[in-house]
């Protein structure tokens, strides 16, 4: 992933308004992140953790989305997958997160949803630069799993611009 700026952040949002993308709060360790480990930017806002952001480069394009993570959690312990790494998590590791449409239907209240990895570090999961637990099996070299990352995030995408 290209070294992003937060004014360069700002400006890709697309499921908000100017005014809400410029007073979202933007990582202040961008220099610090392993931008060639990444296949999108994603983080948590810290001031309302049900928040969270997610930029990608998609057809040439950088878009960004706002996220609300469900807050409802299962009582009981249990292993959850994200739907873009296939990072299997123990507890609440994976979050429901729900993405406004962008335009008219999503200022009606259309959204599309997807389980991710809580902290938004799917990327890193991916490459085996952080861990859930043991690792699970994979048959797929890594540059077929990379592929399939960004394909799963490409679609999710669509579907919020659409």
């Amino acid at each position: 992933m290209l070294v992003l700026t937060e004014s360069v952040i700002r400006a890709s949002f697309v499921n908000c308004s100017k005014g809400e993308a410029k007073r979202l709060a933007v990582p202040n360790d961008l220099e610090m992140r392993p931008w060639d480990d990444l296949d999108f930017l994603g983080w948590r806002d810290p001031s309302a953790p049900q928040r969270a952001y997610l930029v990608a480069e998609t057809d040439g394009r950088l878009t960004g989305v706002v996220l609300r993570a469900a807050t409802h959690q299962i009582g009981r312990v249990r292993h959850s997958m994200c739907s873009f790494c296939l990072t299997t998590h123990l507890g609440g590791g994976v979050s429901l997160m729900t993405a406004p449409k962008a335009g008219p239907s999503g200022r009606q209240g259309d959204s599309v949803g997807t389980y991710l990895c809580s902290d938004l570090a799917c990327s890193l999961y991916l490459r085996g630069k952080k861990h859930a637990g043991p690792p699970a099996p994979e048959p797929l070299p890594l540059p077929e799993r990379i592929d399939r990352v960004r394909t799963t995030l490409a679609t999710f995408l669509g579907k919020v611009t659409e």
